[in-house]
């Protein structure tokens, strides 16, 4: 950028400029001298890679892993195309933040080592989005995940806390291949690396330190890419032409919107309007938790003009439900008016779970729900799952003594439920060795009939199934569980943890 000082390639960082000032009165200078190069151009570069060229910063690295890397890029032709073809819509905006913030443009090419520059890429490790975040370190740097939305997938969002993370591991380690290995490993990782190596007396430059080998391998992955990018003729390559001007620009909406509604008002296919915004993984865009959208250059102007003149209809069919109480998949359909299945589809709830109290489902908008969702919902909202517990008709045979209450106890179970199975009043008492039916949970039923028998209890299991009885286990949820411990920020797709 014009005015902005120049990176040191040696170290990343930025140098002191002491301004010159001309002695005596100024002179014109020839023609000669204007050529000698002396004089910067104010020419702007003819496209993206040009300029991205022109702000290489780092030092380069020279290894076989490099030329190993190099051959393995330049021999898929096809993979390179439809990388640095996705990569057309982002690369623009990353560039622009990486000069802004006079960091090397090399790593505006870091997320084709991450994810191919797929926004919407999941490794195993649960990484997301085209830097790559976990979960964990993604809420360390303000991005959002919730019910409706992950910031780890926004565009901008998860451009911003890249480069927040990726400049403040260059303040920790003073170098910028070190600083990418703790992107990669982690920053505890590579801080304990060093310090082994000080111990021993060894050097701590990325090619001392021991390390696994995908992080060794990490580096020579970026490099590989810089070098193709750098003079892709020696590389039999040859890279799209990415134009050295905006992709998209950020549109305001006001209200609720359905996906499909906004990129029809955009007149964009839902292919690439999903590509633009990644991070509205539901149905519908909540305009309180995500107040703008991203739109082709050209296209921006179209939708705000076809969203004032909207009439026909609402903008969302969708809204926020919280569930009151710890409810099944079939009873929150009856309670919300969906299907059972349309429920589960639309809120990815997977089987054999039970919806927890407060948790938040997407379900059709009515009259009689028909306000935007509020800010605390749409920032906030989160769904947690129990697993629904099976059971089992079995029977047991009472001791002396027994009623329906110790019975219920006995087995953890509701007095009135054990005094429905067996038609008695909730004050009952049995006889010694009456056969009781009781509803087990299908694990504790089958723990139970394996213990020898000692005379005091027995348990038959009927070969079919009673009612699927159904109540809330204090199991922790198998979806809301986060890592807390600080965690290595990313995991390539490609790699299986």
């Amino acid at each position: 950028m014009p005015g902005d000082p120049v990176l040191s390639s040696s170290t990343g960082t930025v140098p002191a400029v002491t301004p010159v000032y001309p002695r005596g009165a100024l002179s014109p200078i020839d023609r000669g001298q204007a050529a000698s190069g002396a004089v910067a151009s104010l020419q702007p570069p003819t496209d993206l890679w040009d300029r991205i060229r022109r702000g290489f910063a780092m030092p380069n690295l020279e290894s076989e892993l490099v030329t190993d890397r190099e051959q393995w890029y330049s021999t898929r032709p096809d993979y390179i195309q439809r990388m640095t073809e996705r990569s057309s819509k982002y690369l623009f905006h990353v560039v622009e933040e990486l000069e802004r913030r006079n960091m090397p443009t090399e790593l505006a090419l870091l997320p084709y080592i991450e994810s191919a520059f797929n926004p919407q890429a999941v490794s195993s490790a649960k990484a997301a989005g085209m830097w790559q975040f976990m979960p964990a370190t993604g809420k360390y740097f303000d991005l959002k995940q919730n019910a409706f939305r992950d910031d780890r997938r926004d565009v901008l969002a998860s451009t911003r806390a890249a480069l927040d993370y990726l400049q403040k591991l260059h303040g920790m380690f003073g170098d910028w291949h070190l600083a990418l290995a703790a992107y990669n490993w982690g920053e505890g990782s590579v801080g304990r690396a060093i310090a082994r190596n000080q111990k021993a007396g060894l050097g701590t430059g990325y090619l001392d330190l021991r390390m696994p080998d995908e992080t060794r391998l990490y580096v020579p992955k970026l490099q590989a890419v810089k070098n193709i990018v750098a003079n892709p003729q020696a590389f039999r390559t040859e890279l799209p032409l990415i134009e050295n001007h905006p992709y998209f620009q950020q549109v305001l909406i006001t209200r609720d919107i359905d996906v499909a509604l906004a990129a029809r008002l955009a007149d964009v296919s839902i292919d690439n309007f999903k590509a633009l915004n990644p991070s509205a993984h539901r149905p519908v865009i909540l305009a309180a938790g995500t107040p703008h959208i991203l739109l082709p250059w050209n296209n921006a102007t179209v939708f705000q003009r076809n969203f004032e003149a909207h009439t026909k209809g609402q903008y969302a069919s969708w809204t926020a439900w919280t569930a009151p109480a710890t409810l099944s998949v079939s009873d929150a359909a009856r309670r919300v008016g969906m299907s059972e299945a349309d429920l589960r589809g639309v809120n990815n709830i997977p089987p054999r779970m039970l919806i927890k109290a407060g948790s938040t489902l997407l379900v059709p908008r009515t009259a009689t729900s028909g306000a935007d969702v509020t800010s605390q919902v749409a920032d906030n909202a989160q769904m947690t799952f129990s697993p629904e517990i099976i059971t089992r008709r079995s029977t047991v045979k009472a001791r002396k003594g027994e009623t329906v209450a110790s019975v219920a106890k006995r087995y953890n179970l509701s007095a009135n439920s054990v005094a429905e199975w067996n038609e008695v009043g909730a004050s009952a008492a049995f006889k010694a060795g009456q056969a009781v039916v009781v509803f087990l949970p299908v694990k504790m039923g089958n723990a139970v009939k394996a213990t020898p028998r000692n005379g005091t209890t027995r348990i038959q299991a009927v070969s079919r199934p009673g009612p699927k009885t159904s109540r809330a286990s204090p199991g922790r949820s198998t979806v809301k569980a986060i890592q807390r411990a600080p965690a290595r920020k990313t995991a390539p797709v490609s790699k299986k943890r």
